[in-house]
């Protein structure tokens, strides 16, 4: 995997604002778990499991933040993860930590902002 490709696909994505786009680097059984999910949807957990879940969640984020635009500072490289460092929305810093399958699509991800 080449990781900071895939950081700059992701990142443009985003930036894009195609939820199509967006959702196709991730598995249909994803699992994302962010303090951004217990703050603005009240879900205890900050988790949200499988794609049409995420979907709707993203698609009410990107309707409430319509010039969203992220910024890639850093990626690093594990086994079957990356992690990307970029600025994000309100001017937080944010990491998230991306597992991969064998195919390249991330199946669970967790961020962590500052």
């Amino acid at each position: 995997m080449d990781a900071q490709k895939f950081a700059k696909d992701w990142i443009a994505a985003w930036n894009s604002h195609d939820l199509d786009i967006i959702l196709d680097h991730y598995t249909d059984d994803i699992e994302i778990t962010t303090p951004m999910i217990k703050l603005a949807a009240g879900i205890e957990s900050g988790s949200l499991k499988g794609k049409n879940a995420v979907r709707d969640y993203w698609s009410k984020a990107l309707q409430r933040i319509p010039d969203l635009h992220f910024e890639l500072l850093d990626v690093t490289q594990g086994v079957d993860s990356v992690a990307l460092y970029y600025k994000s929305v309100m001017n937080k810093m944010a990491v998230e930590v991306m597992f991969l399958n064998e195919a390249g699509k991330v199946y669970k991800m967790i961020a962590h902002y500052t």
